[in-house]
């Protein structure tokens, strides 16, 4: 976490640097690319599933019986902020692979810059369950505030933010209408260009996901 913000973790781990510094670079093709950012999405998830509670559980092993701690509840929801939010999702399953699955639909109307939301689909019991939203960037923070407001609306029982780069105009956009919601962010960048990318960023996150311009 930063002095500046509480709720700001950035995941310095080396494993995840480096990837990250793989998918930044423009000759990663689209294969590597979207491996690289399920392995990270994989190590981010162990980072964010830190503070779970645990409760002692009755069990026997191939020599005795004893007490063990284990997961209580199990009631996550990795929510995917659409399209490029699908690059994290698998890879939060992986390590996550009872958690439920929700998908909030966005598109950033270019003129203004936006959200407009097309899709929305969660759990019913989301007061239950605590919610990680993955997206791979956060460049103005609409889109993800627009996603936390919804998942607020739906009385999630927690929330936190993962993406694999922020930029600070982004995080103080997203401050302003979440100040309390946890962002686990592997970078946080310069800044914006004109367009609105992330600098130095890793360009489209979606069109280099999926192939696509």
């Amino acid at each position: 976490m930063t002095t500046a913000d509480p709720n700001l973790h950035v995941l310095r781990h080396p494993l995840i640097q480096h990837k990250l510094a793989v998918m930044r670079q423009a000759g990663t093709s689209t294969g590597e690319f979207r491996r690289v950012m399920r392995e990270i999405a994989t190590l981010m998830a162990y980072e964010l599933t830190r503070d779970l509670p645990l409760e002692d559980t009755e069990i026997t092993t191939p020599i005795a019986p004893m007490v063990a701690p284990m997961l209580a509840g199990k009631k996550l929801c990795v929510v995917s902020v659409l399209r490029a939010g699908h690059g994290m999702l698998d890879g939060m399953l992986d390590l996550l692979p009872s958690a439920r699955v929700g998908h909030v639909g966005l598109y950033r109307e270019p003129a203004t810059r936006v959200p407009v939301e097309y899709y929305l689909k969660l759990p019913d019991d989301m007061a239950e369950r605590d919610a990680i939203v993955v997206d791979p960037l956060l460049a103005t923070g609409n889109s993800m505030a627009a996603a936390v407001e919804r998942l607020i609306e739906y009385q999630a029982r927690s929330i936190k933010v993962a993406v694999l780069i922020a930029a600070p105009e982004g995080l103080a956009t997203f401050r302003l209408a979440h100040p309390e919601v946890p962002v686990f962010t592997c970078a946080v960048d310069a800044g914006l260009d004109e367009q609105g990318f992330i600098v130095p960023g890793l360009g489209d996150a979606g069109d280099r996901l999926f192939g696509t311009r």
